[in-house]
């Protein structure tokens, strides 16, 4: 579910005006109260408990990388993207053992030990449904993809890839094809189930499957005939049987798809690329009145949004009559009339981030892609406390009422393919010539009432984007790489210079990569390289994240290139990065810790028994005896071993971290290689070994005040003799309550995020650290104390680059209090950062900040 505040903006219908009284209307014995405000989901606001993601779910979402997929991934994405079969493609699904502890149970909805001999059926039910496994979630569950349309043989399939492929490649030609007109089966793409307790999605989609599987009407007949339905049936499986939010990983998979740290994410990304869908929708709940998207401003300003706008809210028009046709009512059954943000509100459901599935579906071609949030809760304090009659009652109207949007939605494909694959086309056709955005008004987007100057979000698109290469020109070769295949990964163009060349006024070295924009997809690589935008003035007050950008935060050098020509430019496309692992062949090696992956590889030697130093600048220093290890940790992990003759300082040994973090710090942190073990005020109240850790690193649900005295002492005794790494407000209160740092925390606006200019230190900790940070509710420290280092602090002026940060309601607490401020400090035992470092797994060439803190404290004397 995502947030909104319900206040009317346009001339609306007064059926949509009631929901500002919906506590009122509703009557029945457990009514299913409204929700207008509900709790923004913040990354730790709703669960302060520190993470505790089991080891097994982060290898499985590490193995996947875009560097370089796992097997069982790869394996999944081969099946996906084989034209050479045709449909139907039956398997056998073998049966997961029955689990009665599944919270599905308790509403009355399918489990899924239960969904696996559901499709097996379904598929034996005739010739238009296919199953196939897609993937594998966190927590290893098998993710299933139905596809359902009128069989095809080999030629068939294979002639629909053709022209999937001359769309997207060959826009203008496709634009033009009769076949395509005639023949081409639009994709539809119908999500369920991406938040766990958000179950019944799952539901009314096996119902609508079974339906279609054996309709016999004309309508059922055109539409199979020309469309492929693609259902993924439950993306979320560990937290569908969990009844969370989040899979086993403890990610929230709808705020991943910039940084696709989880499998079930890539899993989604792999589908929307080879499958190319016109429409989707994602199914969640639960806001009563029904919530269907078209959103409310501010709109991604990188879409071509003049195409989306028209579709989305002409297919939400007919799902709000499709719910509202059900006959439920706030008397009857509590349930409120259908509701369209677009339309009906003013703002704080946006569509401006493309973390979320509708939007990231838009840059991969899809012109009509909502959020349908169905409307009674059954989960959190509702599942725990209503009784189980009331909960299968309201499970069952919100089947009833996801049926009918998913309906709606099919009626809107059959009625309107040639429009929806026109408009695709031309979405890739704009950019593959450059052709300038339309605005959207009410005489380019007709049909579309009450838009406004507030709805208008464009973007300059530049030339191309250069990540140039060479040691001057790269931070690190080594997250130069990481981002390029990051980018092929999400199916946007990358090429390479064998030669040296020059683009507007500079002179590029040979193996530098250059992202052209002017490729179909051009509006996904401006969202991910470009610096985005400051819209602290354009609204009050956002839903989640308002800023990020790759070109900043992951730690490679970016350019973009806003003039010139590529005409004469000798360019080669790339399918990989070039490797960059690379060992020197004599004399000691030193290895710089400016990535995560030059992180991960020292502590992969540190638990060999690698003997390395600390280099006076941050790096390590790894002695010639070990060049056959740095050698497999080089190709591991795509580092680069210089020839060095520093003897460097003092030892570098395996550092172990205990860590009460949330979920993103603590995949970051294992992405890292480090030894962590999580804790949390109950784990250290229940007794624990501190013998086993050298550092903590405290973000999020660890409390000084909440233990007990015996494990206050414990930790106090801790930190006597060992390094405290802390994060935001909690880790800063913490430093407080152990009496580390003499500091004042100062907490800025909470709902601020976004990408800021920092200034930093030339010190150790901060060697090779970008000038650009990410903040979630920032903090900055004043009144340091004795001994107290600045390592970095927000830049002068208005340190927002992009993203929403405004003062709080006292006038206090924006980016100009910021300004000039501490960000990061350090001293005797301790490291506070007030910045977002690992946040949800993201900021890639931030991570080495917080790993040189750990080496750095874990091996100080501390205040021995």
């Amino acid at each position: 579910m995502r947030t909104t505040r319900t206040v009317p903006a346009r001339p609306v219908p007064i059926t949509a005006l009631v929901l500002a009284t919906a506590g009122a209307l509703l009557l029945t014995p457990h009514t299913a109260v409204a929700e207008p405000r509900p709790p923004v989901h913040r990354e730790a606001a709703p669960d302060t408990n520190a993470a505790r993601t089991p080891l097994s779910a982060a290898l499985r979402a590490l193995a996947g990388g875009t560097n370089a997929e796992s097997a069982a991934e790869s394996a999944s994405a081969a099946v996906l993207g084989d034209d050479s079969r045709g449909y139907p493609r039956r398997q056998v699904l073998s049966p997961d053992p029955e689990n009665p502890a599944d919270k599905s149970v308790k509403l009355g909805l399918t489990p899924y030990h239960a969904i696996a001999p559901r499709l097996n059926a379904l598929q034996a039910l005739g010739d238009r449904v296919s199953v196939e496994v897609a993937g594998r979630s966190a927590g290893g569950h098998r993710l299933y993809l139905v596809t359902v349309t009128a069989p095809e043989n080999a030629r068939q399939a294979r002639a629909q890839a053709r022209m999937r492929e001359l769309i997207e490649n060959a826009p203008a030609l496709a634009a033009k094809s009769p076949e395509i007109a005639r023949a081409y089966k639009a994709p539809v793409f119908l999500n369920n189930n991406i938040h766990g307790n958000e179950w019944e999605g799952t539901d009314a989609s096996l119902k609508l499957i079974e339906r279609l599987a054996g309709a016999d009407d004309s309508a059922t007949r055109e539409l199979l005939a020309h469309s492929r339905l693609y259902f993924n049936i439950t993306a979320n499986p560990d937290g569908r049987i969990a009844g969370t939010r989040a899979n086993a990983g403890g990610f929230d998979l709808n705020r991943d798809f910039v940084t696709a740290s989880q499998p079930e994410v890539r899993a989604m990304r792999r589908i929307m690329i080879d499958k190319q869908p016109a429409v989707m929708l994602d199914l969640h709940g639960y806001v009563n009145g029904t919530l269907i998207e078209p959103t409310t401003p501010p709109h991604g300003e990188n879409y071509e949004y003049d195409l989306f706008l028209k579709n989305t809210y002409a297919n939400a028009l007919g799902m709000e009559a499709a719910v509202n046709g059900l006959g439920h009512t706030p008397e009857k059954d509590g349930v409120q009339p259908a509701q369209i943000p677009f339309r009906d509100q003013e703002e704080g459901w946006d569509d401006w981030p493309p973390i979320f599935t509708p939007q990231y579906a838009a840059y991969h071609g899809t012109v009509a892609a909502h959020t349908v949030e169905i409307p009674l809760r059954v989960n959190n304090a509702d599942y725990a406390s209503l009784p189980v009659t009331e909960l299968r009652r309201r499970s069952a109207i919100n089947v009833d009422v996801a049926g009918a949007a998913l309906r709606a939605t099919l009626d809107f494909v059959r009625t309107r393919r040639a429009s929806l694959v026109a408009d695709q086309i031309e979405v890739f056709r704009r950019g593959a010539a450059g052709a300038a955005q339309v605005p959207v008004s009410e005489e380019t987007v007709p049909g579309v009432p009450g838009i406004g100057p507030e709805d208008v979000y464009t973007t300059t698109f530049p030339r191309a984007y250069v990540i140039p290469a060479g040691r001057a020109a790269q931070r690190s070769a080594t997250a130069a790489a990481r981002l390029v295949d990051h980018l092929l990964a999400n199916d946007v163009r990358v090429t390479r210079a064998p030669h040296d060349f020059r683009l507007g006024s500079r002179t590029y070295a040979k193996g530098s990569y250059v992202v052209d924009l002017r490729q179909p997809k051009r509006g996904l690589a401006n969202a991910l390289l470009a610096d985005g935008r400051d819209i602290s003035d354009e609204v009050s007050v956002m839903y989640d994240i308002s800023g990020w950008s790759l070109g900043r935060l992951w730690g490679a050098s970016v350019e973009p290139v806003t003039r010139g020509s590529l005409a004469g430019v000798p360019l080669r496309p790339v399918s990989a990065a070039a490797p960059v692992g690379s060992v020197a062949p004599r004399g000691d090696l030193r290895l710089r810790l400016d990535d995560p992956r030059e992180i991960a590889a020292l502590n992969s030697l540190l638990r060999l028994g690698v003997p390395a130093r600390r280099a006076a600048d941050g790096s390590a220093i790894v002695p010639a005896s070990a060049r056959s290890k740095a050698e497999a940790a080089a190709r591991t992990y795509d580092v680069a071993f210089d020839a060095t003759t520093a003897r460097g300082t003092a030892p570098l040994s395996r550092t172990r971290v205990a860590a009460a973090v949330t979920p993103g710090e603590l995949l970051a942190l294992r992405e890292m290689n480090f030894e962590v073990t999580p804790v949390s005020t109950g784990v250290l109240n229940a007794g624990f070994d501190w013998s086993a850790v050298d550092v903590l690193f405290v973000s999020t649900g660890l409390d000084h005040d909440d233990l007990t005295a015996g494990a206050r002492d414990a930790l106090d005794a801790f930190l006597d003799g060992h390094g405290l790494v802390g994060r935001g407000a909690t880790g800063a209160e913490l430093n407080a309550a152990a009496g580390l740092l003499a500091v004042k925390p100062v907490e800025g606006n909470g709902d601020a995020n976004g990408v800021v200019r920092v200034a930093n230190s030339g010190s150790a900790l901060m060697t090779g650290s970008p000038s650009h940070s990410f903040v979630y509710a920032p903090v900055w420290f004043t009144d340091l104390g004795p001994g107290v280092r600045v390592e970095q602090s927000y830049a002068g002026g208005n340190p927002l680059v992009s993203g929403h940060w405004r003062p709080s309601r006292d006038g206090a607490g924006g980016p100009a209090d910021a300004a000039g401020r501490a960000a990061v400090v350090s001293g005797p035992g301790a490291v506070l950062f007030g910045t977002e470092p690992l946040f949800r797994d993201h900021p890639k060439g931030e991570f080495a900040q917080v790993g040189r803190a750990l080496f750095g404290t874990a091996q100080a004397d501390g205040r021995r």
